[in-house]
């Protein structure tokens, strides 16, 4: 991984950093794991979700509520 790549990768987990300790391991979990596999169009959602309040994303990560259909690929690689 070059510098440039490195750092974004860095930046990509600090935004990861949540208030919730279950969010924060989902997604740093995700962006390790299976970030650099997503399609432009799931990274961008993906960057959507990410704007999202922890309850929010946390209850359409848990399945409480049903997320909005463009949202539904990506969450799914999420959970697992």
């Amino acid at each position: 991984m070059n510098g440039d790549a490195g750092e974004m990768l860095h930046r990509l987990l600090w935004r990861c950093r949540r208030g919730l300790l279950e969010l924060d391991l989902v997604l740093e979990h995700f962006v390790v794991h299976c970030y650099a596999g997503l399609a432009e169009d799931e990274l961008e959602v993906f960057h959507v979700l990410l704007e999202k309040p922890d309850q929010e994303l946390w209850d359409m990560i848990a399945g409480r509520v049903a997320p909005p259909d463009e949202f539904r690929a990506v969450l799914e690689k999420l959970k697992a």
